[in-house]
């Protein structure tokens, strides 16, 4: 096998797997690559999903108008396998870059989507940094018996991403001088979340904090030293969890077992675990790092994506205050749906006339201006049916039946809800229908169609032909 050859096997199966495991990491991801070999090598674009194509302007400027993105290569320098750039110059809107160098690929930049819903891009760069140091290994050691190993670490690479990310923020806070494993914890972490008691799933706060500042904190209980339950005890750790939910005390662990239970802020350093029964969030600090759920860790930060419904509401003739209540309002009904992990439906309705559907009427609408109307019409969410609500700030059904003709656009996999407000919105202008499944995905239906409805990028089998060189690629 040519050189050439190899070079491109190397980059598509590193690319297939960066690519599969942010797509499970987050949502639906395209990769791209710029890189060039040796300095004297043209610089190449591996872009098979046109993730760059609208970049277009800027990438030319950095790439081929300047030589900027040359300086500081260690080609020549076999002592540092890698070395990671860091610079502010190839900020693209909705992209996250890692730029490396290193002895056998003189240049590369990866480049992926930064998706709206992200709770922090950090763990998506440690995954970019590792596909970068696969990549200058498999350069470097030309082992046609590993080419394909690569893909296989970073699709399953989430954990890792994660762990890698909480240590490098770690070690710039407070430098190498830690006792805090960070595997263990995400271990424990991800144990305790698929660990039910009764039949319920876990909710409170579990902090983990350095060692040599367990005795500053002022505990309300702290456990004898001898009979401090393990943390590898996901079902008595889960058990302990009731003590402190729908409350502000915590459970306090050293990284190797409960502490105590305490009303604490996080530190700077601390990492803590928020378990909000079938999904948590994980937390560096005050930061958000990821969330978890079905014993994985993910990007999504569970907030629904309204921004097709902002969209909509400012196509419509209303006053900036009434835009505004109605986009609260529906964010807090989703919200409350998400969170209580039951479905919902709700007709957004912009007619003069409310559109007549068959349901629950009431006497005269309810003036959801006021806050506990609010609150009663995020109660009539968990019934049967669609809540419809219009442009007057008021609710006016609920456990309304949404029908209509079939249209092309249905899913069967989708349910009834989905399926029955692609029915109604074909048949039904100037209003929008909001679909939250019970398993939180959020759909937002007008006129037959989903809008919020996620592209199927084509599977790639091979790179069979070398990456264009960026000279010609810009010229397309």
């Amino acid at each position: 096998m040519s050189s050439e050859s190899f070079a491109n096997l190397c980059i598509f199966h590193i690319m297939d797997g960066l690519r599969d495991g942010l797509s499970h990491f987050s949502s639906n991801s395209r990769t791209a690559l710029v890189y060039a070999v040796t300095p004297d090598d043209p610089l190449r674009i591996y872009d098979p999903q046109d993730l760059l194509r609208d970049h277009q302007p800027k990438l030319k400027e950095y790439y081929f108008d300047s030589e900027d993105w040359r300086k500081g290569g260690n080609h020549d320098d076999n002592t540092k396998l890698i070395e990671v750039v860091r610079t502010k110059d190839l900020a693209l809107a909705g992209l996250i870059t890692c730029s490396a160098r290193a002895s056998s690929i003189f240049y590369q930049c990866w480049f992926t989507e930064q998706h709206p819903n992200m709770c922090s891009i950090g763990p998506t760069e440690s995954w970019m940094e590792y596909a970068a140091l696969l990549l200058s290994q498999d350069f470097a050691t030309q082992n046609i018996l590993r080419i394909d190993s690569s893909g296989h670490l970073l699709r399953e690479y989430s954990t890792h991403a994660v762990r890698d990310y909480i240590v490098d923020q770690r070690n710039r806070i407070m430098g190498w001088d830690t006792q805090l494993r960070v595997y263990p914890i995400l271990d424990a972490v991800l144990g305790i979340s698929k660990t039910r008691e009764e039949g319920a799933w876990a909710r409170g706060e579990l902090i983990f904090i350095e060692p040599s500042e367990l005795d500053s904190i002022k505990y309300m209980a702290k456990f004898p030293e001898n009979e401090r339950p393990s943390l590898k005890n996901h079902k008595h750790v889960r058990k302990l969890l009731q003590s402190v939910e729908s409350s502000s005390r915590k459970l306090v662990s050293d990284g190797k077992c409960i502490v105590g239970i305490a009303a604490i802020p996080p530190t700077g350093n601390s990492i803590s675990a928020q378990f909000k029964g079938d999904w948590g969030m994980l937390y560096l600090g005050t930061e958000t790092v990821c969330s978890f759920a079905d014993a994985k860790f993910s990007s999504t930060n569970y907030k629904p994506n309204l921004v097709h419904l902002e969209e909509f509401l400012l196509e419509q003739d209303l006053s900036a205050d009434t835009r505004h209540s109605l986009f609260q309002l529906v964010t807090q009904m989703i919200t409350t749906a998400n969170h209580r992990s039951h479905g919902c439906t709700l007709v957004i309705d912009f007619n003069d006339a409310p559109v007549t559907i068959a349901g629950q009427t009431i006497e005269a609408p309810l003036d959801l201006r006021e806050p506990e109307i609010r609150g009663l019409a995020r109660s009539l969410t968990r019934l049967d049916g669609a809540v419809h609500i219009c442009k007057d700030l008021k609710l006016h059904g609920f456990a309304c039946l949404l029908d209509g003709k079939a249209v092309s656009g249905e899913n069967r996999a989708r349910g009834a809800r989905f399926n029955s407000a692609l029915r109604f919105t074909a048949e039904h202008d100037n209003l929008i229908v909001i679909v939250v499944s019970s398993d939180k995905p959020v759909s937002i239906i007008q006129r037959g169609v989903e809008l919020t409805a996620v592209c199927e990028w084509k599977q790639l089998f091979a790179c069979v032909t070398t990456p264009p060189a960026f000279k010609d690629w810009n010229m397309e």
